[in-house]
C-alpha cells in the first residue's frame, strides 16, 4: 500500500507536474531542441500511461512493480540517461513511420464510422424520445376524458335523483295516502261480514226477550258486534 502511495505520487509530481512545466518554458523559449526534447518525452509518457492501466491490473502481484515504475519514470526524465529520447528514436519513430498510412486510414474510416454511428444513433433516440412523448400525451389524454366523463355520469345520478324527489309532490303524497286508508284490512272485513249475517234485533223482539239493548249507545253496539250477545245499556 505505500509503495502505490509512493509510485503514484512519484508519477503525479515528477513524471507529470515537471515535464509540463519545463514543456511551457520551451515554448517560450522557442527553443527547437527543448521543444523536441519534451514532444518526445509526450509521447512515451502516453504509452507508458496506457500499458501501466493494464499493468496495474495485471502485475500489481509482482515483486517491487511499483519501485520499478518509480525507477522507469526517472530513467525516462534523467538528463543523463535520456530514457525518453532513446525509445523514441531506436523504437517509437520507425515504428510509427513504417504504420503511418495504416493508422492514418484507420482513423479516418474510424472518424467516419463515429460520425455516422452519432447520427444514427441521435436520430434514433430522437425517434424514441418523441414516441414516449406522444404515448404520454395520449395516455394523459385518456385520462382527462375518463375524468370528465365519470365527473358528468356523477352529475347526471344526482341530477336524476333530484328530479325524482321534486317529483314527488304534495298531491301525489295525498294520493298515496288516500289509497292506503281505502285499503280495510282483513279482520275490518271480517267483522263486517259477522255484522252483516247477524242482523240487528228489534227494540220489539228485544223487549219481548225480556232484555232491554240500546240502539243509541254506541259501546253497546261495538260490544253487541264483536261478542254476539246482547247486552244491557250501561248508561
Amino acid at each position: 500500500m505505500v509503495s502505490w502511495i509512493i509510485s503514484r505520487l512519484v508519477v503525479l509530481i515528477f513524471g507529470t507536474l515537471y515535464p509540463a512545466y519545463y514543456s511551457y518554458k520551451a515554448v517560450k523559449s522557442k527553443d527547437i531542441k527543448e521543444y523536441v526534447k519534451w514532444m518526445m518525452y509526450w509521447i512515451i509518457f502516453a504509452l507508458f500511461t496506457t500499458a501501466e492501466t493494464f499493468t496495474d491490473i495485471f502485475l500489481c502481484w509482482f515483486p517491487f512493480y511499483y519501485e520499478l515504475k518509480i525507477a522507469f519514470v526517472a530513467w525516462l526524465l534523467s538528463p543523463y540517461t535520456k530514457g525518453s529520447s532513446l525509445l523514441y528514436r531506436k523504437f517509437v519513430h520507425p515504428t510509427l513511420s513504417s504504420k503511418e498510412k495504416e493508422i492514418d486510414d484507420c482513423l479516418i474510416q474510424a472518424k467516419d464510422r463515429s460520425y455516422d454511428a452519432l447520427v444514427h444513433f441521435g436520430k434514433r433516440g430522437l425517434n424514441v424520445a418523441a414516441t414516449a412523448a406522444v404515448m404520454a400525451a395520449s395516455k394523459v389524454s385518456q385520462l382527462l376524458h375518463l375524468h370528465l366523463y365519470l365527473d358528468q355520469k356523477k352529475g347526471q345520478g344526482q341530477g336524476a335523483l333530484s328530479e325524482r324527489l321534486r317529483s314527488f309532490s304534495m298531491q301525489d303524497l295525498s294520493t298515496i295516502r288516500g289509497d292506503s286508508s281505502s285499503t280495510v284490512p282483513p279482520s275490518v272485513t271480517v267483522r263486517t261480514s259477522s255484522k252483516q249475517s247477524h242482523p240487528k234485533p228489534s227494540r220489539s223482539a228485544s223487549e219481548g226477550t225480556g232484555s232491554s239493548v240500546c240502539t243509541c249507545c254506541s259501546v253497546c253496539r261495538l260490544l253487541r258486534d264483536c261478542m254476539n250477545f246482547p247486552l244491557r245499556c250501561l248508561e
